[in-house]
């Protein structure tokens, strides 16, 4: 018992209580969002956005600065993934769950290698040098980022790309001491996969019926 009391609380023993409700906020509100996506449900982008400003303020103050960055574009893509998603013709919503095409895929690449780079100048414009948790939180920004913008799109693939970087995150903030933030993500992962089979079942009946 002590042991998960360490794993998961301990860090927060010397924290300033706001700074405490402020990432249960997030916490809960991250949770809230995975599981709006899930069921395709609009509601995910304005519970993420509240989810991802909060935690903006959180990351630049522990200077995560990648994550930070990811967290700004989560809530800019937010913003295009609620219009996207929200957009209706002849009273049917035009942006259905569809398959990643090729030129799709290309510009997923795109940003991935755009998001690496800009996240690694980010780091090295604030570190005298970087570790490799550094590294990591640099190639999972690329990860987030790019699942980030196939979901705005409706895209199955990005339940992939979040259980890809979900994977990775858990023990990455784990490592820093943010055992809320490693729950939240392993909570993350189990939902990802939810997702991934619930939009495929979706993406089966839309189908058959077309």
């Amino acid at each position: 018992m002590n042991e998960i009391y360490e794993f998961f609380l301990e860090a927060y023993s010397n924290s300033p209580t706001f700074i405490i409700i402020l990432e249960f906020i997030a916490f809960v509100f991250g949770i809230i969002s995975v599981v709006y996506a899930k069921k395709e449900n609009i509601l995910v982008y304005p519970t993420g956005i509240i989810c991802t400003v909060i935690t903006i303020y959180l990351l630049y103050r522990a200077q995560y600065f990648g994550d930070m960055m990811m967290n700004i574009y989560y809530s800019i893509m937010s913003i295009y993934g609620w219009w996207n998603w929200s957009r209706i013709k002849n009273n049917r919503y035009i942006v259905l769950i569809t398959r990643t095409n090729k030129k799709e895929y290309l510009i997923a690449s795109f940003f991935f290698l755009l998001t690496i780079g800009i996240t690694y100048t980010v780091y090295k414009m604030n570190l005298d040098s970087l570790e490799i948790p550094n590294y990591i939180d640099i190639f999972t920004s690329g990860i987030f980022f790019t699942a980030m913008w196939l979901m705005a799109n409706k895209k199955i693939e990005s339940w992939i790309f979040w259980v890809i970087g979900d994977i990775i995150t858990v023990p990455l903030y784990s490592y820093r001491g943010l055992g809320m933030l490693s729950l939240q993500y392993l909570i993350f992962l189990i939902l990802a996969i939810q997702g991934y089979l619930e939009w495929k079942k979706t993406l089966n009946k839309q189908n058959q019926t077309a």
